[in-house]
């Protein structure tokens, strides 16, 4: 039964529970659980494949093991905590891994000719350049960020092909491996790299001023320039970090490899998205956070540790990704639809 009220709407009689009753205690209890286990989910699934990887590889915890698990993913890492930033402002960079490619072959080829920190920082200044080409076309010629970072990627893994002759290129600098390669205090040097750059990315986009022009552009990013945001200097930034940290760990692979190696563009596009998506940053823009990456990339850095511990094939690990991938966008979407 239900009586009519002067506005139209309609009370029902049965009983209404309130926040303040106990069944509404209840119910708000059982709410905050529900919600803390959806925000955290990913830290159980990656708690539940450090068990299984565990289970089945009775080396995983050792520390050779460790150390090299650090330093095979620390270029990965770098590239997907750009793209952290880059899907939080709600764009989107394909031309990743081509940069990665081009910075590789570049970095090995200037090495021949100057000092190893010369031959970095004009592979960086190149990375910077695509991560700029980027920004314009994005926000000044607004062009898609799906069709121009495409493009650009085609641009430069045709341009490290040119370079490098559709072949590795080889250092003859005999310090070349040093920084792919060495420790710092029993720490792999790339690993130290990853783990600075990211405590300091994750204090910039949670404490900084910057970090929340970046939270608010991804958002609604009309909204935030109408607020006084200068919006599109802030997306084009996003891409100057990207092409800069992707020029780096183009430095860390070839330096890790001792070549410069022209065909890895897949993995690292495709693969830091994922550990993004993965983590449980959205691809809508607005919301994710480092933290989050971090556990992307532990959660997919155990699983490849694992598949190659067991001989697996990448056809294995493709299925597993993909299908990790898929149910971490479907409880994004899930997760939306509980708050609206």
């Amino acid at each position: 039964m239900s009586s009519q009220l002067s506005d139209g709407k309609k009370t029902s009689a049965h009983p209404v529970v309130t926040p303040g009753s106990p069944g509404g205690k209840g119910r708000q209890r059982l709410r905050t659980v529900e919600e803390i286990a959806l925000r955290f989910s990913m830290i159980w699934v990656l708690i539940a494949v450090i068990i299984l990887a565990r289970a089945y590889y009775p080396g995983f915890f050792e520390y050779g093991n460790i150390k090299n698990l650090l330093s095979q993913n620390a270029a990965l890492g770098m590239v997907a905590l750009a793209m952290t930033f880059v899907i939080i402002c709600g764009g989107f960079d394909l031309s990743v891994g081509g940069t990665v490619v081009l910075a590789s072959v570049l970095y090995a080829g200037f090495s021949n000719d100057h000092s190893l920190m010369v031959a970095f920082l004009m592979t960086l200044a190149i990375g910077l350049f695509v991560g700029l080409f980027n920004a314009i076309a994005v926000t000044v010629l607004k062009v898609n960020a799906f069709v121009a970072t495409l493009a650009s990627s085609s641009l430069v893994t045709a341009a490290a092909l040119i370079y490098s002759d559709s072949g590795p290129v080889a250092s003859r600098n005999p310090k070349f491996n040093e920084f792919g390669t060495g420790d710092l205090l029993g720490v792999p040097k790339v690993g130290w790299v990853l783990i600075i750059t990211f405590v300091l990315g994750a204090l910039v986009l949670a404490r900084s001023v910057y970090g929340r022009s970046i939270y608010a552009v991804g958002g609604n990013y009309e909204a935030a320039r109408l607020a006084g945001i200068r919006a599109n200097l802030v997306r084009g930034s996003t891409y100057l970090l990207t092409g800069a940290a992707a020029a780096t760990a183009g430095v860390m692979l070839a330096s890790r490899t001792g070549i410069g190696q022209p065909q890895v563009v897949g993995d690292f596009t495709l693969g830091s998205i994922a550990i993004v998506i993965i983590g449980g940053t959205s691809l809508l823009g607005g919301e994710g956070a480092l933290w989050r990456t971090g556990i992307g990339l532990l959660i997919v850095a155990t699983l490849r540790n694992l598949f190659d511990s067991l001989a697996l094939g990448s056809d294995v690990q493709m299925l597993v990704e993909g299908t990790i991938v898929l149910l971490a966008v479907a409880l994004d979407s899930y997760t939306r639809r509980r708050r609206t």
